[in-house]
């Protein structure tokens, strides 16, 4: 599975020292081209460690075998490969995903689009890196004829989905890393467990508390591309967190910087100011493509659209000056002071 590099994500360990320390179950484990790692508080009905662990990694199997773009027979590769514009009966838990991140493209105009896969090989970020190189335009023209979410119709009743061009390749790297996250949460509910940190490949979702007792404290990476340094903490309570950000994955050519992220509009990296955003939800999945989306939108439009839709939004801005900080007010509270 093609995923954006995890970007903006340092999971922190400050803590008031004094509060007595719970103890708390760490699972850890590869998926979908990256690393998971979750956090249980154990409550006094908590299913074993080894059983916890084992159906995780079920889950997590299960959702790779549906959704990824690198598992030739995968539910979405067999989706992709059909050159018809028949209807076809998706699973349930793959026609959410696509039906969701057709929502946030009508939502974001575009800026989000789950067939933008094709434009992104063609700029060589795809699986082989040594065929970056900047492509002519007749060369982008040719690919943006067969890409756009608008050439995909549902059936919601029946969960079938129709390629009105045949060609038409979905790739769900900007979405399903929150989808498992959700999911896993979904599974940690359903057994009770009140109190978690899930996180895949920097999407997360905390529940509860931590095992001091206090909410999750989560640092947000600068926008910095050979260091790990954290800009900012947030303290979340039952709420989602998803990044994306275009300061690691990208090309030079005669001295021109070209980002992993592609604009589905232009068919070209972005050219903008924004170099990180951080978006808070009670969905993984939604913020995980609404984070893709603003990327794409850069800072004005992006912190225009949050703003409409009470999403929190935190962005990382490159200035002259080096970058600066810019969140709007429905993101405030969760900063950690």
């Amino acid at each position: 599975m093609r995923y954006f590099i995890p970007c903006a994500l340092l999971l922190t360990s400050l803590c008031a020292c004094q509060n007595t320390v719970r103890e708390v179950i760490v699972l850890n484990g590869l998926t979908m081209g990256t690393t998971y790692t979750i956090k249980i508080v154990p409550n006094d009905i908590a299913l074993k460690q080894n059983i916890l662990h084992t159906d995780i990694e079920n889950i997590l199997v299960g959702i790779n075998q549906t959704m990824s773009t690198y598992i030739s027979d995968s539910e979405l590769s067999r989706f992709n490969q059909a050159k018809t514009t028949y209807w076809q009966t998706l699973s349930a838990d793959l026609y959410q995903v696509i039906e969701h991140g057709n929502s946030v493209s009508l939502l974001s105009n575009g800026a989000f689009d789950m067939t933008v896969g094709p434009l992104v090989k063609l700029w060589g970020f795809g699986a082989d890196p040594l065929t970056r190189a900047v492509p002519s335009e007749a060369a982008i023209r040719a690919v943006k004829q067969h890409t756009g979410y608008e050439k995909l119709t549902f059936d919601k009743p029946a969960k079938r989905i129709v390629k009105t061009d045949p060609d038409i390749y979905i790739d769900l790297s900007g979405i399903a890393k929150g989808f498992a996250v959700d999911k896993i949460a979904h599974y940690l509910d359903a057994h009770g467990f009140n109190h978690y940190l899930v996180e895949i490949g920097g999407e997360l979702i905390a529940k509860g508390t931590n095992e001091r007792q206090q909410t999750w404290q989560i640092g947000i990476e600068q926008a910095l591309p050979l260091e790990r340094a954290v800009q900012g903490i947030v303290s979340l309570h039952n709420i989602a967190m998803a990044t994306s950000g275009d300061y690691r994955n990208y090309f030079e050519k005669n001295g021109i910087r070209y980002s992993h992220t592609i604009d589905p509009i232009t068919g070209k990296p972005i050219n903008h100011t924004l170099a990180a955003v951080t978006v808070l939800n009670s969905s993984a999945m939604h913020a995980d493509a609404l984070a893709t989306a603003f990327m794409v939108l850069g800072p004005e439009k992006s912190m225009t659209l949050a703003n409409q839709l009470g999403v929190a939004l935190y962005m990382i801005i490159k200035t002259n000056a080096g970058f600066e900080e810019r969140y709007n007010d429905v993101f405030k509270p969760y900063l950690a002071h």
